[in-house]
C-alpha cells in the first residue's frame, strides 16, 4: 500500500466511547461528537476503509486507517 501523506490525516480523541473531532476539518465547528462505534473504529485501525458523516457540516469522510491518534484518509485535510 501506499504512504498516505500526513496532509491527509486529522486528530481525534477518545473519551470513554465517545469519538470527538477538537475541529471539524471541513466547516472547522469546535469539539464534533462524530457518529463512529467503537467496533469500526477497530475496523479502521485494521486497515478496513470506513465512512463518516459529520453532523455538523453532513461532509462524508473515508477513514482509511487509523491510528491511536489520526485517521488516515483518502483526502488532503490540512491547509
Amino acid at each position: 500500500m501506499d504512504i498516505i501523506p500526513f496532509e491527509n490525516t486529522w486528530p481525534y480523541e477518545k473519551v470513554m466511547k465517545d469519538i470527538y473531532f477538537s475541529e471539524c476539518p471541513y466547516c472547522e465547528t469546535e469539539s464534533v461528537l462524530i457518529h463512529l462505534k467503537e467496533r469500526d473504529l477497530e475496523r479502521a485501525k485494521e486497515g478496513i476503509k470506513t465512512s463518516v458523516v459529520m453532523p455538523c457540516c453532513h461532509h462524508k469522510m473515508t477513514i482509511l486507517e487509523a491510528d491511536d491518534d489520526y485517521f488516515w484518509t483518502d483526502e488532503k485535510l490540512r491547509k
